[in-house]
């Protein structure tokens, strides 16, 4: 069974991603079940601390575990961090990037959605390789992370388990994309 780690940052984040991000998952380990195989995937939800995290003063993301409590997980995502300081969001940020740097060193994956790749930039893991990012970003990750080769017109780019994919909805190619990798083509 593959663990995945749905990161829920401090800040402004995407709930669209972090929600359908953890039913697109879940889904697959239906149509498994379906066909007689078993679930695949074991989803938490993952914060910095303990108490729930408050989006844009609407929502309450109450997440299951903390990094302190994932001693070792197969896939990292990192949903869009959003506002327009990616400087601020990313220094908010600060606690994941030992923890990402750890799981990645233990053989995990790591998916940036959208805006998410300005956290995955911050981990040094992107340094002289491909990214992609939202195209009205693509400005500010420049000035942030010119040891990064940005490609913000592509949807979604692998570069050998370190993932990202474009702006809006362009991170469910990548999910298809990852669920395809890992149980095949008729399921994704």
């Amino acid at each position: 069974m593959k663990h995945i780690s749905i990161l829920i940052p401090e800040g402004d984040c995407s709930i669209t991603h972090i929600e359908a991000s953890h039913q697109i998952l879940s889904e697959v380990n239906v149509f498994l079940a379906a066909n007689d195989r078993d679930p695949l995937f074991k989803i938490d939800l993952v914060g910095l601390n303990k108490e729930s995290v408050l989006k844009k003063g609407f929502y309450t993301v109450h997440h299951d575990q903390t990094i302190s409590d994932i001693r070792k997980t197969d896939l990292i995502i990192i949903p869009a961090m959003q506002g327009s300081d990616m400087e601020k969001a990313v220094e908010l940020n600060q606690g994941f990037i030992s923890w990402m740097l750890a799981q990645h060193r233990g053989g995990a994956e790591i998916a940036s959605l959208c805006l998410g790749s300005f956290l995955l930039a911050s981990t040094g893991l992107l340094k002289n390789k491909q990214c992609t990012t939202h195209w009205s970003a693509a400005n500010q990750f420049r000035k942030m992370f010119p040891d990064v080769e940005l490609v913000p017109e592509k949807i979604l780019i692998d570069e050998n388990g370190i993932y990202s994919s474009g702006g809006a909805l362009s991170f469910t190619n990548l999910l298809l994309y990852l669920i395809e990798k890992y149980t095949g083509r008729d399921i994704a």
